[in-house]
């Protein structure tokens, strides 16, 4: 990866409610641009085979999580169903950010409002939309990884995550995967060059 020439980086972020494709996009957009980072999430959770720690993830204890939000060094976090927490910490942002790159943060709707706040112009926020709410729920099931209880709320999280949509500065529908893709590229890649 070419390292960007004296100039400060800026943060993008990519929101979606579970199987809108934002995952799939974020790769895509990773892949394409060499001056793009990808944010590495702190979380709770015990790591899964073949994961390592700062690479895949910072994978703290309740008690290191805790300590964080306390001291302010999370940019957001939050805690999901199962009492696991996840968050991006500001100085691993900031570190990429200083040494020119371009910053890829995968967040929930939410904590992608809050890193605006922080970042102002200098955050390109996009929510990816799925073309409806029973789409959401084919893809969810389809993945086969999801109880009932999961996917219900899953599904009760997307109907309030969908509210919040406008509030971002660009919502492309992930009807077609190309064509979303497309449209989530060139956005990046304006923002980038302002």
């Amino acid at each position: 990866m070419s390292k960007p020439k004296n100039r400060k980086g800026k943060v993008i972020v990519l929101t979606a409610p579970s199987g809108s494709g934002k995952t799939s996009i974020a790769k895509r957009l990773l892949n394409d641009f060499d001056n793009l980072k990808f944010s590495v999430s702190a979380t709770t959770r015990k790591p899964r085979d073949g994961e390592i720690n700062g690479k895949d993830y910072f994978f703290l204890s309740d008690e290191e999580f805790q300590h964080k939000i306390e001291t302010g060094d999370f940019l957001e976090w939050e805690e999901f169903y199962n009492n696991t927490r996840y968050g991006t910490l500001r100085s691993e942002v900031d570190k990429q950010l200083e040494s020119g790159y371009f910053i890829l943060l995968d967040v929930e709707v939410k904590g992608a409002l809050n890193i605006k706040d922080i970042y102002d112009d200098d955050c390109l926020t996009i929510f990816i939309r799925p073309p409806s709410l029973k789409v959401i729920e084919e893809r969810l099931t389809n993945r086969g990884t999801e109880t009932e209880e999961t996917l219900a709320l899953r599904m009760q999280r997307a109907k309030m995550e969908i509210e919040f949509a406008d509030k971002f500065d660009v919502a492309i529908i992930n009807d077609d995967f190309e064509t979303a893709y497309g449209e989530a590229k060139e956005v990046v890649e304006r923002f980038i060059k302002q």
